[in-house]
């Protein structure tokens, strides 16, 4: 009775995301990207064999699954790698990836598109990453047999299917294969509702950000940029957060060099940095080595460059927290250097272990910020520790993939 509503619920949603398309961008892109997904798979997928189906619900997401991806590209060339996204944000990005064979949207999770999808797949093994756990593809994947797995999964006891409302749900996820959870709460919660099928084995995020360090890009600009004053970067921020930095830049003025990048890029919030006064403001799109010395900030109006400036950065700002969550702080973290969030993170296991050890700072002012960068600044030791810390703590939990590869691939 349970799944029947299930079900007219997510034909009413689909009935909602199709209206709001015709003001919304977002919403436009989420529903012609799944009217062409059926006709993407049967003209690339429905005559290939050994396909492995990965399933992100967003781009996050993917980056989580991408060690195991190369992994597979590599070790495990006999396969062919389909992976679906919910989002618009995670498919645009990533839907002409080198790397992968095919890229689609998940069609809607009805019963009639589960069985279509998986006709025309017929994965060898799927990998659903953390969450994102659709009813109807879980159960026609269990009625068929094939492996399926979650891998990078983490659970609160508030989540749906833990409480009575939830137990339809939960008796779907107890017929997973294998959970590989980030940590030893989540495995926990599993085996109390007698889902022992579980491996506590850490977040694969930790080998993605490790292997970033290595194919880190120099970046002439930031070199030249930089030079000898210490680097403050703000990444991935909203305008909550943008705003807290703006006060900080005008306190600080030129003891720091400023890098802001946006999670999106707007052309308001970058003539919102252009207007501060006292502050020589250049765009990178408009930077080189020669008129990057003098600028006091650079605010970046591309994509694809936050990994490769952390490496040049002293200490960081991540954003989100003052909306749904933050953003990627191991990105930061793994080259080293004390990093201020906002107060919404709780749920993100990194984030609470590196506030544990002293790296990642709450903050919910631009007062705050201004005295916790005080004290480092006086304490330039506590500063070189954390820097320490924060690097050691990347490189001591890496090795998930690993795990999950002999576990399932053996």
């Amino acid at each position: 009775m349970i799944l029947k509503l299930y079900n007219i619920a997510i034909q009413w949603y689909a009935k909602i995301v199709q209206l709001a398309a015709f003001r919304n961008k977002k919403a436009k892109l989420w529903v012609l990207g799944r009217s062409r997904s059926f006709a993407y798979l049967e003209e690339r997928c429905a005559h290939v064999n050994d396909i492995v189906w990965i399933h992100c619900p967003s781009l996050g997401e993917f980056e989580q699954a991408r060690p195991l991806i190369e992994t597979i590209k590599k070790d495990f060339s006999t396969f062919k790698v389909l992976v679906t996204f919910y989002s618009p944000s995670g498919y645009e990005i990533r839907k002409d990836d080198p790397m992968l064979d095919y890229v689609c949207y998940l069609p809607l999770d009805t019963r009639e598109n589960a069985r279509r999808f998986l006709d025309l797949v017929k994965p060898v093994f799927t990998f659903f990453v953390k969450y994102d756990f659709w009813a109807n593809y879980l159960k026609e994947l269990q009625g068929r047999g094939h492996k399926h797995y979650v891998i990078s999964a983490i659970f609160r006891n508030n989540h749906y299917f833990f409480k009575k409302k939830g137990a339809w749900m939960l008796e779907i996820l107890s017929n997973i294969d294998h959970f590989f959870v980030q940590n030893e709460d989540s495995k926990y919660m599993l085996l109390t509702k007698n889902i022992t099928q579980v491996s506590q084995v850490g977040d694969t995020r930790f080998d993605r950000v490790l292997d970033i360090t290595k194919n880190v890009k120099t970046l002439p600009i930031l070199e030249s940029f930089k030079q000898d004053t210490p680097l403050f970067i703000g990444g991935s921020t909203w305008p909550k957060g943008e705003e807290i930095l703006i006060e900080f830049m005008k306190h600080y003025g030129q003891r720091f060099k400023y890098v802001v990048a946006s999670h999106e890029i707007h052309e308001s919030s970058l003539r919102k940095f252009e207007s501060l006064s006292d502050f020589e403001v250049l765009r990178y799109s408009k930077a080189n080595a020669q008129n990057a010395k003098s600028a006091n900030l650079l605010v970046i109006d591309n994509i694809g460059l936050l990994s490769s400036l952390y490496s040049y950065a002293d200490i960081a700002y991540i954003g989100g927290g003052f909306g749904k969550g933050i953003h990627n702080t191991l990105e930061a973290a793994t080259f080293g250097m004390p990093i201020f969030i906002g107060p919404k993170n709780q749920k993100f296991q990194e984030a609470v272990d590196l506030m544990n050890l002293g790296v990642a700072i709450e903050i919910k002012s631009a007062q705050e910020l201004i005295a916790h960068c005080d004290r480092l600044l006086v304490h330039p030791t506590k500063w070189d520790d954390l820097k320490v810390k924060s690097s050691n703590y990347v490189k001591g939990n890496a090795g998930a993939t690993e795990k999950i590869v002999k576990h399932v691939f053996s």
